[in-house]
């Protein structure tokens, strides 16, 4: 959650994420924080630099949680959750991250520690992601599923 919410303060968002409005901010932070304005040696630059890094990252990673870009990818999402299992997970923070059978990997947001401990204590675990987590938290399909399913097409 925490990083939802630095990236929607960057882009000056307080509600849900407009594609057409993050893609018109973006434009305008990327001009604003480009390092090609800045000469060799100039401190702003390397400034610029990093804000521009964080300026990419933070656009792809709210168009990956979009209500917009959801919607797209559901029929896909819950293709995954209805009819595959659970191989791998993962929990870091207020991050789980779960890798189905077959091989998709998705980040689940804000899931807190009781709710994990919860999920690994149960003798069905697909049955309770299924009730407690799936819908009930942002979610985006990890860039790391995405990576590996690019390396496997090449």
């Amino acid at each position: 959650m925490k990083r939802i919410n630095e990236y929607k303060k960057l882009f000056q968002i307080e509600n849900e994420i407009d594609l057409a409005e993050l893609k018109s901010t973006y434009r305008k932070l990327v001009k604003q924080w480009h390092p090609d304005k800045y000469q060799d040696g100039d401190p702003m630059k390397e400034e610029a630099t990093l804000m521009g890094r964080q300026v990419v990252d933070g656009y792809h990673f709210l168009v990956s949680i979009a209500p917009e870009t959801t919607s797209i990818n559901l029929p896909e999402y819950q293709k995954t959750i209805m009819e595959c299992g659970i191989y791998d997970f993962k929990h870091k923070g207020l991050l789980l991250e779960i890798t189905f059978t077959d091989g998709s990997t998705y980040e689940y947001f804000g899931v807190n520690a009781n709710v994990f401990k919860k999920f690994m204590s149960t003798d069905k675990p697909v049955r309770f992601a299924k009730r407690f987590i799936y819908d009930s938290y942002t979610y985006r399909k990890s860039k790391k599923a995405a990576e590996a399913e690019g390396e496997s097409g090449e």
